[in-house]
């Protein structure tokens, strides 16, 4: 018998039909928003991740078309004239956007989790005010800094995104929820993510989305 990951119980969609529900995960930098959503992953099989497209380059272990889609910065113009991408930012340099499609097929059957940066979720609250906005935000600057360390950016860039990361948390208000994302106890967290997940399933009142 297959057990549960460590931290909670393994969650599996119900049967029969349910509301869609987009969950919009969202904070700054190093935040751990990746590392949250691979959790979920691991103890529901309830969800679909839309691939982000980016122009940055790909870290070690990443894969194209699990992770991102890693394309030029011509092509995510094209993409962009051709009104592929529901949103699109620049961030630290580099291009972000969730494509149309991605989210679409995320949507068909399932519910679905995106990842997107401040500036996205911006756009992505006035197109799609069905969505469950959840803000994650690190234990504290200095643990902000601990991780993307651990990602190897280099100091200058950590100085950086610490202090756009200070900037973005004034737009926390702006969330459904803030999510603290404690250290050491990742499980803790997507417990948390989860309960919000369920509540809001449970709740009325969200327009459906209109992709």
């Amino acid at each position: 018998m297959t057990r549960p990951p460590a931290g909670g119980t393994r969650h599996r969609a119900g049967p029969g039909p349910q509301r869609r529900l987009l969950v919009v995960l969202s904070g700054p930098s190093g935040a751990g928003k990746d590392s949250v959503i691979a959790r979920l992953r691991e103890r529901s099989d309830a969800f679909r991740v839309p691939v982000t497209m980016t122009t940055r380059a790909p870290r070690a272990g990443e894969q194209e078309g699990r992770d991102y889609l890693f394309v030029s910065e011509e092509e995510f113009e094209r993409r962009i004239d051709a009104g592929d991408l529901i949103e699109h930012a620049r961030v630290y340099g580099r291009l972000y956007g969730v494509p149309r499609s991605e989210l679409r097929r995320a949507l068909e059957g399932a519910d679905a989790i995106v990842r997107v940066d401040v500036q996205g979720a911006a756009t992505l609250r006035d197109l799609l005010p069905g969505a469950l906005f959840v803000y994650l935000a690190p234990d504290s600057s200095g643990r902000l800094a601990e991780r993307m360390r651990a990602r190897g950016e280099p100091e200058e860039e950590i100085a950086r995104r610490v202090r756009a990361a200070e900037a973005e948390d004034d737009q926390k208000g702006h969330f459904d929820h803030v999510l603290r994302n404690a250290e050491g106890d990742l499980d803790a967290t997507v417990d948390e993510l989860l309960a919000l997940i369920e509540r809001a399933r449970g709740g009325s009142g969200r327009p459906s989305l209109e992709l």
